[in-house]
């Protein structure tokens, strides 16, 4: 059985309601935060679909209105000509010979790829290594645009991608432990909308079923699904 440390077990004491309404749920998300450094904020979501059929693959993306409060680093597979305003934007690196040759070579030290549709072909070289880390540039994350300026700074901004598991499980963060009850709710409402937005219209029946807050390292904190949806749309 899992063992867990006295900072967890006395925060747990504090969540001792079945479901919280989403102004309660983050203030308690904050109270049982265990760590000393500024953790994450999370929330985990179990949908009514089945990720198995392709209709029903949720793969979205939604730009949380106050930012990740994480610096995200982005490498831009662009042509010749693009290659200055991609790093105006603030790629960590653009291009795509060069780009191709270092990630050949094991690199893979950012956290999003994006490319314009006509480098896609080339990048088939490193396809397995970036899709193996879930690197690899797509249209359904939006890292795969002309638009490159538009591209980058939306991630910068926040921009996260929504995609469930085999389990139709969805795990994202929202935000950190040192943002304001009014910024957590403000991400936590977009990223709710988002998922509201993207359901699939051939799901029947309960398309969210559960959601859950939790810090990193904390106790998870139920939400109330009904309240927390209809605050969302």
């Amino acid at each position: 059985m899992k063992k867990y440390g006295k900072k967890y077990v006395e925060a747990k004491k504090l969540v001792d309601k079945e479901t919280y309404p989403m102004d309660e749920a983050i203030a308690l998300l904050k109270k049982t935060s265990v760590t000393k450094f500024d953790g994450s904020c999370e929330i985990h979501m179990k949908l009514g679909l089945d990720p198995t059929q392709a209709d029903q693959n949720l793969r979205t993306t939604v730009v949380l209105p106050e930012g990740t409060g994480k610096e995200v680093t982005v490498v831009a597979f662009v042509g010749d000509d693009k290659v200055k305003e991609a790093m105006a934007a603030g790629a960590l690196m653009a291009g795509t010979g060069d780009l191709i040759q270092k990630i050949e070579g094991g690199w893979t030290d950012f956290d999003v790829a994006v490319a314009t549709p006509d480098q896609m072909k080339d990048l088939s070289k490193v396809a397995k290594i970036l899709g193996q880390k879930r690197l690899m540039p797509n249209p359904k994350s939006g890292t795969v645009a002309p638009d490159v300026t538009k591209m980058i700074s939306d991630i910068k901004k926040g921009k996260v991608e929504l995609r469930v598991d085999k389990e139709a499980n969805l795990h994202n963060i929202f935000g950190k432990i040192s943002f304001d009850d009014a910024k957590l709710k403000n991400n936590l409402k977009a990223l709710v909308k988002a998922v509201i937005d993207a359901k699939p219209a051939s799901v029947k029946g309960t398309y969210i079923e559960t959601m859950t807050l939790a810090s990193t390292m904390g106790p998870g904190v139920p939400l109330d699904v009904n309240s927390v949806v209809s605050e969302s749309k």
